[in-house]
């Protein structure tokens, strides 16, 4: 088999797919790379000795320069090869064509498949930027156990799912010593604070004044998620996580239910963001519609 000839065929194919049929491209560049990585492998005798063949890399890459495009140099095949080598047990051919082969190379550094499926998830709305950012955060680390068995196997995933532990905090050099120095620093990124919690978050407004008995409360943050559409009570503490900050989240979820809460909404949600999470008091809260994480600032 002529190796070179095959993987110069496909480069120009799909170089001529691309100009002609521009909504296939995204398919055309994923097949392209899956079969020339193929052909890469084999043509240098299998993965094991393809990790230092990167010989006959440099000499189909000088070629395919001169012969398709400059863009087919040394860097590009290796990122075939391991696109490849990455996706060959993955049932490649199901991969969404939504995602631009850019997502892809954002992948080929992780080596975990469920983190890779996590990724290619969550990818469909998302620049190759944002993805990145996202790696970079070791965002998938942060999801909690419970969450990524439930999208191993596939099971239903609700609001709290994605919510991160620990959520990242950008630091803009003030000193956070309570819970007002704590929403302000939120305050002013609120888009990446929503982005933290998860999907479909929504902001609503910041101490929100509610009235219980003859006396005002002032809910820290007030948000909404369309997705599962519902109410999110957000509480912020400076300290490790109390009992009785519970009980207080508790009351202003019942309130929001009571007073705010339209009847197509479902049961209002409560996150309590703290400096340090207090695993023994979860474990007896008997409410399920409460959840914890703890933040970090960088």
């Amino acid at each position: 088999m002529n190796y070179y000839e095959n993987i110069k065929e496909i480069l120009i194919n799909n170089e001529i797919t691309k100009k002609v049929k521009d909504y296939s491209k995204n398919r055309s560049d994923l097949e392209s790379y899956y079969n020339v990585g193929k052909l890469l492998i084999e043509a240098q005798g299998g993965e094991e000795r393809a990790k230092y063949g990167n010989g006959l890399i440099k000499e189909y890459a000088l070629k395919l320069k001169k012969e398709v495009g400059k863009q087919y140099n040394e860097r590009t095949l290796r990122r075939m090869r391991q696109f490849y080598i990455l996706f060959k047990n993955m049932n490649w051919s199901t991969l969404s064509t939504n995602l631009s082969i850019s997502h892809y190379v954002e992948l080929l550094n992780i080596n975990n498949k469920d983190e890779i499926e996590y990724y290619l998830t969550i990818s469909r709305n998302i620049t190759v930027r944002q993805l990145r950012d996202k790696i970079k955060s070791h965002e998938y680390d942060r999801l909690s156990k419970e969450t990524k068995n439930k999208l191993i196997n596939k099971a239903e995933i609700n609001v709290n799912d994605f919510v991160k532990h620990p959520i990242i905090l950008l630091n803009n050099g003030q000193d956070i010593i309570n819970e007002k120095a704590l929403q302000k620093l939120i305050l002013e990124n609120i888009p990446l604070f929503l982005k933290e919690l998860g999907c479909g978050f929504t902001f609503i407004e910041n101490e929100y004044k509610i009235k219980i008995g003859d006396r005002y409360n002032y809910i820290d943050l007030l948000l909404f998620n369309y997705i599962y559409n519902c109410m999110v009570v957000v509480e912020l503490k400076t300290t490790e996580l109390k009992k009785e900050h519970i009980g207080q989240i508790e009351v202003y979820m019942n309130y929001i239910d009571k007073n705010l809460k339209k009847l197509n909404q479902d049961k209002t949600i409560g996150i309590i963001i703290c400096k340090k999470d207090n695993h023994f008091i979860m474990e007896y809260c008997s409410d399920s519609r409460i959840f914890t994480t703890n933040y970090i600032i960088i």
